[in-house]
């Protein structure tokens, strides 16, 4: 399951976002720092309107969407790599997480205490962004230490140095880890140090209701820092998600439609996520069941299958496969093979987003 983390200086949003986006969670959003200390987390249903469409075709007893788990990480503050404010706390708690959005106060309002005083976006993307490479770096020197005795004799631990020591130099110049071009098996000996900033990085620019449709000076502000970093944005309104939780499901299309929005935050932010990550969804559909997975984007057909048991990619066969739409076109997936549409794939097959899929494997 992706997992998310929701992280920003106090009182910038995050607990009211992450109330919305998880409804039945229970982190306080209170105005004062640091409301949320142990980091919340919630798990969320992925909005597809593609599975209920399958679902209904297929006459499924369930429909189960694929999930993304939200952590609602403690306010940080400058400092928190040497341990002020629950610096401590936030770091442990981020290395835990597949991905960060950063949300980032976009708005004005003298009413909400700012923590540095005034609104001012660049600088507090700059300060977590700060943090979370002096924590990379003393890890990296930390880790660097510890490996000399070992490179005079070891091949492994020379090689593991060599990145490092190219790392080193990234953070010292203020860039961050996601930057440098890593092979697959240095992103391996990377891993158990869980580098905050090798993670992706999602800013999302938190505005008043009135600004959601078109943005304001401070989101145009944070895209150009977003770009230079080559991170992804999202305009969300902790507001206006905490105002749709209210509502039945019924309105909160034409709610949305007349503040000029086709859809809430949580689609937006879940879809700028999956297109950072690299994701993709495919569907297994039948009387018993219509299901959401999610996959890594090249993944084969036989590792799609393993994400739904390790014996289905172990006894790859083949997978019959069709196309979402041209499914919902023929009718039913007898009607789809009678026509023909029903293709045999086999294990070279990379799933394409929107496959209807049904495997054929030895146990």
């Amino acid at each position: 399951m992706l997992k998310a983390g929701i992280v920003g200086l106090p009182n910038v949003g995050k607990s009211t976002l992450f109330n919305a986006l998880v409804a039945n969670a229970q982190a306080e959003a209170a105005n004062y720092p640091f409301c949320t200390i142990e980091p919340n987390s919630g798990i969320v249903s992925v909005p597809d309107p593609r599975l209920q469409l399958l679902s209904d075709q297929s006459g499924s007893k369930e429909t189960i969407p694929t999930k993304v788990e939200f952590v609602d990480i403690a306010g940080l503050v400058k400092g928190a790599s040497q341990g002020e404010g629950l610096g401590n706390k936030f770091l442990a708690n981020i290395r835990e997480v597949d991905a960060i959005v950063h949300v980032v106060r976009c708005f004005d309002n003298n009413d909400v205490i700012h923590v540095s005083g005034s609104v001012d976006p660049t600088r507090d993307a700059e300060v977590i962004n700060l943090e979370l490479g002096l924590a990379d770096l003393s890890q990296v020197e930390k880790r660097r230490e510890r490996l000399k005795k070992q490179a005079r004799t070891s091949k492994e631990a020379q090689a593991e140095d060599g990145v490092l020591e190219r790392i080193q130099a990234e953070l010292e110049a203020g860039g961050a880890v996601r930057k440098l071009s890593l092979r697959a098996e240095e992103k391996l000996l990377l891993k158990p140090l869980g580098l905050l900033t090798a993670k992706p990085i999602i800013y999302a620019t938190n505005v008043s209701e009135d600004d959601l449709a078109g943005g304001n000076a401070y989101c145009q502000e944070l895209a150009a820092v977003a770009k230079l970093e080559g991170a992804a944005t999202v305009r969300i309104s902790a507001q206006v998600e905490a105002e749709l939780i209210e509502l039945p499901e019924a309105d909160r299309a034409e709610f949305l439609a007349g503040l000029g929005v086709e859809e809430g935050g949580l689609q937006s932010l879940i879809r700028a996520t999956y297109t950072l990550l690299g994701l993709r969804t495919y569907f297994t559909t039948g009387e018993k069941e219509t299901r959401a997975w999610t996959i890594q984007a090249g993944m084969t057909a036989p590792q799609a299958a393993g994400v739904i048991h390790t014996d289905f990619e172990r006894g790859f066969i083949r997978a019959q496969t069709i196309g979402f739409q041209q499914l919902l076109e023929a009718g039913s997936v007898a009607a789809a093979r009678n026509k023909g549409w029903l293709r045999a794939e086999g294990k070279d097959y990379v799933v394409a987003e929107g496959d209807v899929m049904e495997f054929l494997f030895n146990v």
